[in-house]
């Protein structure tokens, strides 16, 4: 499968001190990602992360996701600009291991491929989708009034179908 964002990393290769990553996306990856993701544009999508090697071959990743993203409201489809400013924090599972069932507020778990990479420009582009506004509205946007009472009862429409 081609990702439109791919920076992968061998967490092996990790000295044990770690290193600093910046992971930046070009205007093409920017565009394919937009479409991806139904957004109006992407202006801007980087990170910035500090690795480490962890306990049992795993890794850990924490830093910043930064994007400027313009999505369509959902009432007046105008284009609304946003700026997300993320925190990441994930932990980089050895192959074969997989993510735990548990929900808590740990770190997210990236899975890595059988080969011992990981795509991290793939873990930021989902990092990314879960942090959009899934209603963004422009200010000031309104439904119509017939457009409300709709809204109010969604099976109005079944009831006149429904023979007296």
């Amino acid at each position: 499968m081609k990702r439109e964002f791919s920076r992968t990393l061998r967490p092996a290769a990790l000295a044990q001190g770690g290193r600093a990553e910046h992971l930046e996306a070009t205007p093409e990856e920017r565009a394919a990602l937009a479409a991806r993701m139904g957004l109006l544009s992407l202006a801007s999508l980087s990170a910035d992360l500090d690795l480490v090697p962890g306990p049992g071959s795993t890794a850990r990743a924490r830093g910043m996701l930064r994007a400027a993203v313009v999505q369509a409201c959902v009432v007046t489809l105008e284009p609304v600009p946003q700026t997300i400013e993320e925190p990441l924090d994930w932990r980089i599972l050895p192959p074969g291991e997989e993510p735990s069932d548990e929900l808590d507020d740990g770190p997210d778990e990236i899975e890595s491929e059988p080969d011992g990479t990981v795509d991290l420009g793939e873990a930021l582009a989902q990092s990314l989708s879960l942090a959009l506004d899934p209603y963004p509205r422009a200010p000031d946007a309104e439904l119509p009034d017939g457009a409300r009472d709709a809204a109010a009862s969604p099976f109005a429409a079944l009831r006149g179908l429904k023979p007296s």
